[in-house]
């Protein structure tokens, strides 16, 4: 019942615009504004695999995006030890699917990682995505120590000038951002730029020196090619780790997009919220980051 709520209640808010298509009718609703690209993805109704391969396919495919002999990081949330039905971290099973779709593509490694907030073994193993990943051919790497990461400079920073990387994003030549949907008690929501924080070390210099400014300082180093919002359980109160799951609400849906700002602003709606009221977004669309004014958005919709 929550979930079929949800969907009533979205598409009464107009939370992406376009009409409605099943599956099928994917290839019809792409050929709607002719010559214009997609700027975003959003998918509800399926597993997250089966919404990702719809997802995916509506943005031509994963070879898009990896190229034959690349290295693929993809990021998760992975920082709470904490299983999945209570949607502190991503859902195992679209990070197993988005490596399957790499190696597809003709990735040559494909390595996963976070730096976590709790003992990291414990998060990756609780968490199911140190199996799914493995069990589709990724390489798990920690986040737990200084020596993983490599100082670089921001110059153009407002208040983050420069800070420590981990070295997988420094080597990779693909990054697949693949954040959870949730609320936080310190940003108001975590997606997509709030996920860039698992890949620095120092996340305590964010918190004493603008914690939004900081976030959209970081997109000056590096953007993900692609970001993928998990909304198929999503955290609505409690976050960033919950208390228990009469924290989470069942959506079933999903947003894709190159365009962080855009995924983010879209995926705000989930949780009832104006984009332009949550400051990193707003920081980051000044910027020039990307766009978080939906209606001037091509958003295709797909419905399982």
């Amino acid at each position: 019942m929550k979930r079929r709520e949800f969907i009533n209640k979205s598409v009464q808010a107009g939370l992406v615009a376009g009409a409605v298509v099943t599956v099928g009718d994917v290839a019809p609703l792409m050929a709607d504004e002719v010559n214009r690209p997609i700027d975003l993805v959003a998918v509800k109704g399926g597993t997250p695999d089966q919404m990702f391969d719809q997802g995916i396919a509506a943005l031509g495919g994963m070879k898009n995006f990896v190229k034959k002999g690349q290295k693929v990081l993809v990021k998760p949330n992975i920082g709470w030890n904490k299983t999945p039905e209570f949607a502190a971290n991503t859902n195992p099973d679209l990070v197993k699917r988005i490596i399957e779709h790499c190696f597809k593509a003709g990735a040559k490694e494909v390595y996963v990682f976070d730096h976590t907030c709790h003992k990291w073994q414990l998060c990756y193993t609780n968490s199911g995505i140190e199996k799914a990943a493995k069990d589709a051919g990724a390489k798990l790497v920690p986040g737990n120590s200084e020596s993983y990461y490599k100082k670089v400079s921001i110059e153009k920073g407002l208040k983050l000038k420069d800070t420590k990387v981990h070295e997988l994003l420094m080597e990779a030549d693909v990054f697949i951002n693949v954040p959870v949907l949730k609320h936080h008690s310190s940003t108001r929501v975590s997606l997509a730029m709030k996920n860039l924080m698992g890949v620095v070390w120092d996340r305590g210099y964010y918190h004493k020196n603008d914690l939004h400014q900081c976030i959209a300082d970081f997109l000056y180093y590096r953007k993900p090619d692609l970001n993928v919002v998990d909304a198929y359980r999503a955290m609505t109160q409690n976050g960033p780790v919950g208390v228990s799951t009469d924290d989470v609400l069942d959506m079933g849906a999903q947003l894709i997009s190159k365009d962080i700002v855009a995924v983010d602003a879209a995926s705000v709606k989930f949780l009832k919220k104006d984009p332009a009221k949550i400051g990193h977004i707003k920081k980051a669309h000044d910027m020039g980051f990307g766009n978080m004014n939906l209606n001037e958005l091509n958003i295709h919709r797909i419905k399982i």
